[in-house]
C-alpha cells in the first residue's frame, strides 16, 4: 500500500505538547498506531487523523516564495527607457541579472536565431551598443542557449524569478501606459 505524505504542522509547540500529554495521561495502555495518529491530529487542532488528511488534500502544502525586493525591481526599472529598452549596463551583477529577465521576455519563444539575427534582436532591445555582453551573459545564466560553434541561439523556456517576473510586469505596465 503506497504511503501518502501528509504535511503536519503545529502552530504552538507548547500547546501541542500539553494536549498530547493530556491524551496520553488518560490512557492505561499504550495507544495503537491508528490511535496515536488520531491523538497527534487532535493535539494539532484537528478532529481526527482523517480530518487532517482531508485538509491536506484540499490545500496541499507548498513552499512559500520569498518576498520580492521591490526596491531592487525599481532600481532595475530605472535602467530602461520609456520604450522598454535597456539604456545602460548596470554595474551590479544582481541588477544585471534582473534586467536580463526583461530582455529575455522580449525574445520570441521557441525561435532559432543565427548570430546575426540574435545580435539584431538584442540591438533593438538596448541602447548602449554592446549586444555581445547581453548575449554572453544570457547564455551564462541559462536564459539562452547556443550551439557549441556559436552559430545558433535560442531562448530557454522557464519561469522567471519572482523579482524578474515583477520587473517584466512593471515595465509592461509602464510601456502600456
Amino acid at each position: 500500500m503506497p504511503r501518502d505524505l501528509i504535511p503536519f504542522t503545529a502552530l504552538d509547540m507548547s500547546a501541542f505538547a500539553k494536549a498530547l500529554r493530556a491524551q496520553l495521561v488518560q490512557r492505561e495502555t499504550p495507544p495503537s498506531h491508528v490511535e496515536m495518529l488520531n491523538m497527534l491530529a487532535r493535539a494539532a487542532g484537528h478532529r481526527n487523523f482523517q480530518h487532517l488528511r482531508a485538509q491536506a488534500e484540499v490545500a496541499p502544502a507548498r513552499p512559500a516564495e520569498p518576498p520580492v525586493d521591490m526596491a531592487a525591481v525599481r532600481r532595475a526599472a530605472n535602467y530602461f527607457d520609456d520604450e522598454g529598452r535597456l539604456k545602460s549596463w548596470p554595474s551590479r551583477t544582481s541588477l544585471q541579472n534582473l534586467c536580463l529577465w526583461a530582455i529575455w521576455s522580449k525574445l520570441p519563444a521557441e525561435q532559432l536565431f543565427d548570430e546575426r539575427g540574435i545580435n539584431a534582436r538584442l540591438n533593438d532591445l538596448h541602447r548602449f551598443g554592446d549586444h555581445a555582453i547581453l548575449r554572453r551573459t544570457m547564455c551564462e545564466l541559462g536564459l539562452m542557449s547556443r550551439t557549441a560553434d556559436g552559430r545558433d541561439y535560442r531562448r530557454i523556456e522557464q519561469r522567471p524569478s519572482p523579482a524578474g517576473a515583477a520587473l517584466i510586469r512593471h515595465l509592461k505596465g509602464r510601456c502600456d501606459a
